[in-house]
């Protein structure tokens, strides 16, 4: 199982996601375009995950490989391999599909409380979590579902936080890999902005961690291991070879 991974900045963390590759036992091989190196190559690898990062999915000025990065996105997707976008990477999938990007109208950080949609109850991923379960969020963007999307979860302050392309293409909006010792790791370096984003949070999160953080472990790490039972290398390569064909 050879399992690509884009990270977009500097404080990426495969957490939850990494545990669960660990036990399946997948070859990692991480990509960091955004210092510069490259982007996967679709026939070297049987799944793709794209963390997340402070940019938006629009930030092509900055940031010119975003547009290829929507394009091997849904690249994977279309030839049934899975796919996991994870909070600028679920906005980049989006982009991928033909969804719009929102910029900057839906703030949310900390552990917020998700439910899912009846779709997402009856989904192989998602159903994993249960119908409502507290997971960590931090973003400002959001997106539209694109065109033949399965909306799969939301938030009281979210509508779209996860949804499905095809077989196994899946975008979260919120950070299931964000263990609390991810959260903690982000805390330690990023206490300013933190601080900023949500006034007294910082005091509050030795308890949160507890209260909200210790369940949304156990919600991410079942989101994770859910998500990584979907790499199905035999069918992946089976549509690929049927969409070469048909070409």
């Amino acid at each position: 199982m050879r399992v690509a991974v884009v990270e977009n900045t500097v404080v990426s963390h495969l957490g939850q996601v990494g545990v669960a590759l660990s036990e399946a036992g997948a070859k990692v091989e991480i990509f960091q375009p955004w210092n510069g190196g490259g982007l996967p190559v679709l026939d070297d690898h049987d799944a793709l995950v794209v963390l997340g990062g402070e940019q938006s999915a629009l930030d092509d000025h900055s940031h010119p490989y975003l547009p290829a990065l929507a394009a091997l996105m849904r690249g994977f997707g279309d030839a049934g391999k899975s796919v996991l976008g994870i909070c600028l990477g679920s906005q980049i999938l989006a982009r991928g599909y033909g969804g719009d990007n929102i910029l900057g109208k839906t703030v949310e950080f900390g552990w917020h409380d998700i439910r899912t949609t009846p779709a997402g109850q009856d989904d192989p991923v998602l159903s994993a979590a249960g119908e409502n379960f507290p997971i960590f969020e931090w973003h400002s963007d959001t997106f539209t579902l694109p065109e033949g999307a399965v909306h799969l979860a939301s938030s009281g302050g979210v509508n779209n936080q996860a949804f499905r392309m095809g077989r196994a293409a899946y975008g979260t909006q919120f950070h299931f890999e964000a263990s609390t010792t991810v959260v903690d790791d982000w805390r330690q370096k990023l206490p300013q902005v933190m601080e900023k984003l949500q006034p007294g949070w910082l005091e509050q999160h030795p308890e949160l961690a507890v209260s909200r953080g210790v369940p949304a472990d156990a919600a991410g790490l079942a989101l994770a291991r859910a998500w990584v039972a979907t790499i199905n290398v035999a069918e992946a390569a089976e549509t690929q070879k049927e969409l070469l064909a048909g070409e």
